[in-house]
């Protein structure tokens, strides 16, 4: 990718003599052989056997989580609605953000700042549409669900042995927060419940298939502050990635956020895959049965606004990664992604 800045860029390893450049994969050509309806099929074995081989040894504690997405961090939590609320009291003119990001993350910025009507102030929402609110919170508290007398509450969707969710809960000690978390291993799962640092009085863990449409989750619905989807929504099916974000996206409270970060399109990883490992475009099948697709920018913002949420932020991060011990040189590319549900309906 001639002209791409990569984020620590300084020197790069001498290659080893016979060793072929990689070249970007085109299209799919070179299929698996064995049929991709069988690795849906047994996609619940080989996420167990995953767990079952590592435990909880693979993945390392996301303690960055609170750098790249600060709506975690106990400060954000007390004032977010009242921060989102301010924003929207009058129109203002959107600032683009610029090329490099303080965080050291390397923007590809495909989309324009959305457009806001100049000279024209958001209006407030009618007094029937406040009381409506207040009267489906009320309905939402009257109910009885695991954490219902929270205030603040955040599901991780495909929370493997709880590289998320523990950091979140050691770092915010509001007795007001309430974290859900699921993922398809029922072996994942229980690594988190017999994890010395669970609680149940603050947290929820549960199996779930992102991609079951009769299967509800425990929490009704405007209920989410915050989900997370940190390397899970690559790992189904692409054909049934828009069914599941629409039904998270009901999930969230208006103004409630949804977090995002997976492969990027020509990823390392994407780069390494051998031939018969592609089960249809951009998206392949690991070693161990389990499963990987890559996103552009436009696919992942195309999934959120079309589940009615809007953009906030939608970037490219690119690293470079050098094993001088081996030396090799990795170029990982990751998207991350900030959409929110709109506080008022398109409507009102």
């Amino acid at each position: 990718m001639p002209g791409t800045v990569w984020s620590g860029q300084k020197s790069r390893p001498r290659r080893r003599r016979g060793k072929s450049r990689r070249t970007v994969p085109s299209g799919c050509a070179r299929r698996s052989k064995v049929r991709p309806v069988d690795y849906e099929i047994n996609a619940n074995k080989y996420w167990n056997d995953f767990y079952k081989i590592h435990e909880n040894g693979f993945f390392k504690d996301r303690h960055w989580l609170f750098t790249e997405f600060p709506e975690l961090a106990p400060s954000q939590n007390q004032n977010h609605l009242k921060d989102l609320l301010s924003e929207n009291k009058g129109s203002e003119v959107p600032v683009c953000r610029s090329s490099e990001d303080g965080s050291g993350l390397i923007i590809e910025e495909q989309h324009s700042c959305s457009s806001v009507s100049l000279g024209h102030k958001t209006q407030p929402p009618p007094v029937e549409e406040n009381v409506t609110q207040k009267l489906r919170h009320l309905e939402i508290c009257a109910d009885e669900f695991p954490g219902s007398s929270a205030t603040y509450r955040i599901l991780e969707v495909g929370c493997g042995v709880g590289n998320t969710v523990f950091p979140i809960l050691q770092t915010n000690n509001d007795p007001r927060l309430f974290v859900y978390c699921c993922d398809f291993s029922s072996t994942a799962v229980e690594l988190v419940q017999t994890n010395s640092a669970y609680d149940p009085s603050r947290c929820f863990a549960f199996v779930h298939d992102l991609c079951d449409e009769d299967k509800s989750y425990p929490v009704p619905g405007d209920s989410l502050d915050v989900i997370i989807l940190i390397f899970v929504l690559s790992a189904i099916i692409p054909d049934k990635m828009q069914k599941a974000i629409n039904r998270l996206s009901r999930l969230l409270k208006p103004g409630g956020m949804m977090l995002l970060r997976d492969y990027g399109r020509y990823d390392m990883a994407q780069l390494r895959f051998k031939k018969g490992q592609c089960l249809s475009e951009n998206f392949y099948v690991r070693g161990d049965g389990t499963r990987v697709y890559f996103f552009t920018q436009d696919e992942l913002d195309t999934l959120f606004t079309t589940a009615g949420l809007e953009k906030v932020q939608n970037l490219v991060d690119r690293r470079l990664q050098v094993n001088r011990g081996k030396q090799l040189t990795m170029y990982r590319v990751w998207i991350q992604c900030k959409y929110r549900k709109p506080l008022l309906s398109s409507t009102s």
